[in-house]
């Protein structure tokens, strides 16, 4: 017990599906063979979601609220909760006896809420009270009604981590994707591509490989422009930015097999076929809708997904953190028969990291 890595997992927006998803990834007694797990949140919401899961699909768990983590139990069938006492239980509307949808949308509770669990998450993690961190989604609509200015988890864990150089990865199976930019406009997207932040992300790419246990990471970089500019015809950005970040780049030793930009429409396909590691992506959309295609199934015929999976992981920071690769399912969440695996894929990560840091 010792050995295995705790994992510190945000509840997400009280009012969106990340409690109910928690229970659903919790309830399998499996998770207790690899880790330790405990929810930060309220125990409100946990209490109101293990029962409606409990009606929805059968599960049984209780939950058990803690102020500490040595209070934890750490024993399956039991969700330890990191209970932070921001939700009551008159906040939640809903009966867990007859679970429906909340359809609140993103309020300044819920967003108020979803900022402190992943600030307190952050703190245990530093404090090396927890191995790792993993978050369930938050609504940046709504901890900026509640009057914190972020654009996301990515940024608040690195400003209460002190970290200058960052990207997120993205993950499904063996395809990982970074990025260049992300929260910004396409146009302004564009004007990021510089050698000095491409060769960065180089650099954190190959690093957040070798963190996965991955001795000789193979890295590819995207173009910007159709067919890589086509020799300056559509652009010059490979030319004039990119290129020298890959040159640099294999100075140091770091293995780009193309030893160029690679074609945007036929790097994922190559990447899928084991030719890379990981892809360095110049924007936010060049890496999310290669693996959101891969991960997000949805059943036509029965009118339901199959599949949300996928991470994200934020790599370059003093601690591990992964996280679901989904929103907060406003409109659907609250009846308890929220889809897990996002969340079940992100611990494993997180877990594999931990394991990786240990180890070395």
């Amino acid at each position: 017990m010792e050995m295995k890595p705790i994992l510190g997992i945000t509840m997400g927006d009280p009012f969106g599906n990340g409690p109910e998803i928690s229970v659903r990834a919790l309830a399998d007694p499996a998770v207790y063979d690899r880790c330790r797990p405990l929810v930060v949140g309220d125990a409100s919401s946990m209490e109101y979601a293990a029962k409606a899961a409990k009606k929805a699909v059968g599960v049984d768990v209780s939950i058990h609220p803690i102020k500490a983590v040595g209070e934890a139990q750490f024993q399956p069938g039991v969700i330890d909760v990191y209970d932070m006492g921001i939700v009551k239980p008159s906040d939640i509307p809903g009966d867990p006896a007859d679970p429906k949808p909340f359809k609140l949308g993103a309020t300044p509770l819920g967003g108020e809420a979803a900022f402190q669990y992943v600030k307190k998450v952050i703190e245990l993690a530093m404090a090396g009270e927890v191995d790792a961190t993993v978050t369930n989604a938050l609504s940046k609509e709504a901890i900026n009604m509640a009057g914190h200015h972020f654009s996301g988890h990515t940024e608040i864990y690195a400003h209460y981590t002190n970290t200058d150089k960052y990207t997120m990865m993205l993950a499904h199976e063996e395809l990982r994707v970074v990025h260049v930019s992300t929260h910004v406009s396409l146009r302004e997207a564009c004007d990021r591509v510089k050698k000095a932040r491409v060769l960065e992300v180089i650099r954190i790419a190959n690093e957040g490989c070798k963190a996965l246990g991955i001795e000789a990471p193979k890295v590819a970089v995207a173009g910007l422009n159709p067919h890589c500019g086509e020799n300056g015809m559509f652009g010059r950005e490979e030319i004039e930015e990119i290129q020298p970040a890959i040159d640099q780049a294999m100075a140091e030793g770091i293995i780009i097999p193309d030893k160029k930009p690679t074609p945007p429409d036929t790097v994922f396909s190559k990447a899928l076929g084991g030719w890379y590691d990981i892809v360095v992506c110049m924007y936010h959309d060049q890496g999310h809708i290669p693996l959101k295609v891969k991960g997000f199934v949805y059943n036509k015929a029965e009118g339901h997904w199959d599949a949300v999976a996928g991470v994200n992981v934020t790599l370059g920071l003093p601690i591990i953190r992964a996280s679901v690769d989904h929103g907060t399912g406003f409109g659907h969440a609250g009846s308890g028969g929220a889809n897990a695996l996002s969340l079940v894929n992100a611990m494993d990560y997180a877990i594999r990291m931990a394991n990786a840091k240990k180890k070395n």
